[in-house]
């Protein structure tokens, strides 16, 4: 096994070339405090994940755990997936502190932070909470669009908002606006994504005045209103031929204005072919545009989303990125802000609807250990009775809310914590059976012979006449290594919590060190204050 210090791993992560920073280390281990430029890949999802994130088998990757011995778990199985070159930093996440780096709290930090910037150089205009209800009470001309996901907008939202994901803004907006003086409102449920919709309004060019509401859902809740829970999507789908064509001028507006490079289908394939580079290649177009057609090795990752959380799709740094859309301002867009956090990326220089030879649907995910039996819930019961371990796979709060009786919540990683003959039966559990068979490959290592899947959930397993129990406090919180309690439940109410959050995304700035500030490159608009 190799293995590289702290101190000698830091100025790789910013050098130029390609390197993954994985933490495989659990969800809430990860969020509870991480290095800034490493990415989350938990152990017990490891093999659902990495040939996503990293598809590039050669490229050097280095690992880091808790110091307990989970990275030589990890980089076995890289191994036996066919990565070449994976290391293990030294003395896990605690060698980081020790070495004087900051630990960061939170998820996402390369993109939330690129928010808070972007807010700073750029100054981005905002309103207050009270400032938009003053709008709606004094029935200005203004429209408020919604930057996040469909899901998260059904979580939440604010009055007569409009669904429209930030990358969707700028090529779905003329359809949206009475005028060109229509005023546009741009929220998301804390800062990063109506900053970022905001800002990317005003770089396409747009006479609309346009501003960014300060602290999203969680500012109109702190300021004693009330939001709108499960509201449907309701964003015009349909674009007329006009609005296409408003779509491709900014985008080749764009394309000149930040200088964004293009490159055409061959150069693609040449670049899909090279073994010696990462090559990522996203469709940002909506996800129904991408069932509907698109090309064979793209992944689909909505625009506003890729920038969002870069580090849920690009696990690589120093990679090549290629965006592919069809009137190219959704890529353009997403372009800028990857280029302003450094990254490598291309825009492909074809309508993808045009296109032949075209996949269609999504990508089916494929079982892990084919052989993994079936317990028939029938069986439960009796296999139980004569000492049957079963294991609970699931998420520990989804534990918490109703399991089997009986049933030991536990989590890959923790799997040697069971010691059991050979001859004992394991039943696992697990919403997602991948995750259950990705625990099969490590008890069957620990020496396990029998062991079978059970499917269903509370519902199912409650009619077959098992008993479903709740325990709120088990697993403890000191063992939900899987959840992240950090302001968890913040949009669901808890002032409190969203309190903390918001403090935590303007803090963000200021736990830079030099190395970090460095990765965004935002002279642009320095530029263009001067």
């Amino acid at each position: 096994m190799k293995y590289i210090d702290a101190e000698d791993l830091k100025p790789r992560l910013t050098d130029g070339s390609e390197i993954a920073f994985i933490d495989v280390r659990e969800h809430g281990q990860y969020g509870a405090g991480h290095p800034f430029f490493i990415v989350s890949i938990p152990y017990s999802q490891l093999e659902l994940l990495a040939e996503k994130l990293l598809p590039n088998k050669s490229i050097d990757i280095v690992l880091m755990d808790d110091g307990d011995g989970v990275a030589e778990k990890a980089q076995m199985r890289f191994g036996e997936m066919g990565y070449r070159s994976v290391d293990i930093m030294r003395g896990g996440v605690s060698a980081w502190a020790d070495a004087g780096f900051t630990l960061y709290e939170g998820v996402n930090l390369p993109s939330k932070t690129l928010g808070e910037l972007i807010e700073h150089v750029a100054d981005t205009p905002r309103i207050t909470a009270r400032q938009l209800m003053a709008m709606m009470e004094g029935d200005e001309d203004f429209v408020l669009v919604d930057g996040r996901t469909p899901e998260e907008f059904r979580t939440m939202m604010i009055g007569n908002g409009i669904c429209c994901p930030n990358a969707e803004l700028g090529h779905r907006l003329p359809q949206l606006l009475s005028s060109n003086s229509t005023k546009v409102i741009v929220n998301c449920a804390g800062r990063t994504r109506s900053i970022i919709g905001a800002q990317g309004l005003i770089n396409q060019g747009f006479d609309n005045p346009v501003f960014a509401l300060e602290n999203g859902t969680q500012g109109w809740e702190l300021a004693g209103y009330k939001v709108t829970r499960g509201a449907a999507d309701n964003l015009p789908h349909d674009l007329d031929q006009a609005t296409l064509s408003a779509s491709a001028k900014r985008a080749a507006d764009m394309r000149q204005k930040f200088d964004l490079k293009q490159i055409d289908l061959a150069t693609l394939v040449a670049w899909q072919g090279d073994d010696t580079r990462t090559t990522y290649v996203f469709d940002v177009r909506t996800k129904e545009e991408f069932i509907a057609g698109h090309l064979p090795k793209s992944r689909h990752a909505p625009g506003g989303q890729l920038v969002q959380s870069t580090d849920k799709r690009v696990g690589a740094r120093g990679a090549r990125i290629v965006l592919v859309d069809d009137t190219g301002l959704r890529a353009a867009n997403t372009a800028v802000w990857l280029q302003q956090m450094s990254h490598e990326v291309y825009i492909l220089n074809e309508n993808i609807t045009t296109q032949e030879g075209l996949e269609h649907g999504l990508e089916e995910e494929k079982f892990i250990v084919e052989n993994l039996p079936q317990c028939p819930v029938s069986e439960v019961a009796e296999k139980l009775e004569n000492g049957a371990i079963l294991l609970d796979l699931n998420r520990s709060m989804t534990f918490r809310k109703g399991h089997i009786a009986g049933a030991r919540w536990t989590i890959r990683p923790r799997l040697g914590e069971f010691d059991a003959g050979p001859d004992v039966e394991f039943i696992l559990i697990a919403a997602d059976r991948r995750v259950a068979e990705l625990a099969a490959i490590d008890l069957g290592e620990l020496g396990v012979k029998n062991l079978s899947y059970l499917a269903g959930d509370a519902d199912v397993w409650a009619q077959a006449g098992l008993e479903i129990v709740a325990t709120p406090d088990q697993p403890a919180d000191k063992d939900c290594i899987d959840y992240l309690f950090f302001t968890h439940d913040r949009h669901v109410g808890n002032l409190e919590a969203a309190r903390g959050y918001l403090a935590w995304e303007l803090a963000l700035i200021d736990q830079l060190d030099e190395q970090e500030r460095s990765f965004y490159q935002l002279d642009f608009y320095s530029s263009r204050s001067a």
